[in-house]
């Protein structure tokens, strides 16, 4: 082999190592968040408004200030994953599907989100919030077959398996993907009990990026650590293909 082709094949497998330890990583992490604030929740209460924050295997409370957290104590329904799902139920809209964080305040376990201390009965809940527990449940075997991908990739030497390292790298845009189209289902699927409190409220496309309003909440959406260790886990991987295809040629 000579030097070039024992460059190539060094940069390939260090990139490639790298960005399929990123990406996996990115599934213990945090990857987008949301906030609604209004004159309703204070800052000195809510410095980060009613948070929640989004990982692959669920969604969960984003409130972890020393005030909450005081709050917390008096009153359970200062989670903001559950005080947002209170508000989103004056509007008609179905409470956030929390995978495998599915946990009431109590700590009890429950199959299903809940709102208000209500849970949805089975009968109840639409397919497509079922298909998306189930993928948050099932995120951690998507994982564990984009690593063996990501592994496969770096170790097959003889092959190019780009398909295999893209698979992997596109693991952030997986997420968008989900994310845009249930922000989109859930904007449009208003009629959790035929209506809602706030008179005048159509059908909407939630914020995906920045800020927004609705009602009187102002709302914000940004990609959080997770999704940047995922693109950075992306560049490494397609840095990695590009290092493999020079390998492959100087060995010929």
């Amino acid at each position: 082999m000579n030097d070039k082709a024992k460059k190539f094949k060094l940069l390939y497998m260090v990139f490639g190592l790298l960005g399929t330890g990123l990406i996996i990583a990115t599934y213990f992490l945090p990857i987008w968040w949301v906030a609604l604030e209004s004159i309703q929740y204070p800052k000195a209460m809510y410095p980060k408004g009613i948070r929640i924050e989004f990982k692959y295997d669920g969604v969960y409370n984003g409130c972890k200030g020393v005030r909450e957290r005081e709050e917390l104590a008096m009153d359970a329904g200062a989670d903001c994953l559950i005080e947002m799902n209170k508000i989103n139920h004056f509007i008609g809209m179905y409470p956030i599907v929390q995978g495998v964080n599915d946990v009431d305040e109590l700590g009890n376990h429950v199959r299903y989100p809940v709102y208000a201390g209500d849970s949805i009965p089975d009968d109840k809940i639409p397919g497509a919030l079922k298909t998306l527990d189930s993928i948050m449940r099932n995120a951690h075997i998507a994982f564990v077959l984009l690593g063996l991908l990501g592994l496969a990739f770096v170790f097959v030497q003889k092959k190019k398996l780009t398909w295999a390292a893209i698979l992997t790298a596109l693991a952030p845009i997986y997420f968008l993907l989900i994310y845009v189209y249930y922000l989109y289902w859930y904007g449009h699927h208003l009629g959790l009990h035929g209506g809602g409190a706030f008179n005048g409220i159509k059908p909407f496309m939630p914020t995906v990026f920045g800020e927004g309003k609705v009602a009187q909440f102002t709302t914000m959406s940004y990609p959080y650590t997770g999704f940047f260790v995922g693109l950075a886990g992306m560049v490494l991987l397609f840095l990695a293909i590009n290092f493999k295809n020079k390998y492959l040629k100087s060995v010929k």
